[in-house]
Order: structure tokens, then sequence, then C-alpha cells
């Protein structure tokens, strides 16, 4: 099967998730610099978010570039992705509106995690639809990162409901994971000239 229709889908709900998340955000009632702020909780919530699905799309176009074919199990697994990407908005607007409040950021970085393990599927579901491609196995050998990212999810999902400092601990993880991956995952691109160039010699 063409991976173009999973490539054109994938790109336009992520477009309407960001879509949906800015629409969230209302212009002040005032008209001085300080009312532009009075919402920053909501602000803040959306930047963070955005940067998460900024790094979704890169990798997942990263991720693509090694497919040559794809398989039922492929596109179930790229839908179980964007099912998490798509609680975004909502989850994103609960935890700006509640000014970051336990429950909210739990539940918004439960969805994170959730993510993250949803993009872990879609790769396996790639490598097993075409095992003679070699590309993605060898990229993504060792996931050093991938088993970080895991671990810090897990930590921000459950310490916002140690009170107070566990919902900022839990805010300075996801801040950190995003920082993590704001570049995007380089080993791909690696392993690609590795092999372009063992193939022109």
């Amino acid at each position: 099967m063409n991976k173009s229709r999973l490539e054109a889908f994938s790109d336009g709900v992520l477009a309407i998730i960001i879509t949906i998340m800015v629409l969230e955000l209302k212009a002040p009632e005032g008209h001085q610099l300080s009312d532009l702020f009075s919402d920053w909780a909501k602000f803040l919530a959306y930047v963070i978010s955005f940067v998460y699905v900024g790094i979704y799309w890169n990798n997942h176009h990263h991720l693509l570039v090694t497919v040559k074919r794809i398989s039922g199990s492929v596109m179930w697994a790229n839908l179980h992705l964007l099912f998490w990407l798509s609680l975004l908005p909502i989850l994103t607007a609960w935890a700006g509106e509640s000014h970051f409040s336990a429950v909210p950021m739990s539940v918004y970085s439960v969805d994170l995690l959730m993510c993250g393990v949803a993009f872990a599927l879609l790769q396996q579901a790639i490598m097993r639809a075409d095992p003679s491609n070699t590309l993605l196995a060898d990229a993504v050998e060792g996931g050093l990162r991938e088993k970080l990212s895991t671990g810090a999810y897990i930590v921000a999902s459950f310490s916002p409901l140690l009170g107070l400092p566990g919902v900022w601990l839990s805010g300075l993880i996801l801040i950190g994971v995003a920082l993590m991956w704001v570049v995007p995952d380089r080993r791909i691109e690696r392993v690609l000239a590795a092999h372009q160039r063992s193939s022109k010699s």
C-alpha cells in the first residue's frame, strides 16, 4: 500500500489540532500590554502543546522517510497516535483554564505518555510491515531518549497528585522532555546517509 495518503491525512489532522488549540485563545478585553498576559496560563499551555505537536510532526516525517511499504496495522497504529494527539486541544484548554491544577496536569501528562507509547507502537508496526527494510531498525536501535522520555512522562503523570510542588515538577519535566526532542531525531538522517554512501561504493 502507498504511504502518501497516510502522510497527507496525518498532516491534515495535525494542522487541525493546532488550529483548534489556537482558537481556544481569546483576545484580551483590555488595551494594555499587561492585559495580554492576564491569561498567561492558557497561553503557556498552548505554547507547550504547540511544541509537542511540532515535535511529533517533525519526527513523524522523519519516520515515514524510511517507509517503503505500509500495511493495515501501520494505518491503525498511525490512527492510534493521532487519537492521543487529537486529545491535546481539550486537555490543553483544561490545564490552562485551571491554572495547571493537579488533576488536569496529571491527565495532560498521561496523554503525552500515551502519545509516546503510540509513536513507539507505530515504529514497531512499520518494521513488521517490511522486515527487509532495515533502515528504521538500525536508526532506533537502543532508544535511550525514548526510554528516558517514558520514565519522565510516568513521573510527570503522578507527581501532580502530591500537591503544588508536584504540579510544578510535572511542568518542568514536560518542558524538559520537549527540549530533549525539539531537535528532530537525527538518527534516521544518519542511517539514511550511511546507506546511501554504502550503496554508491
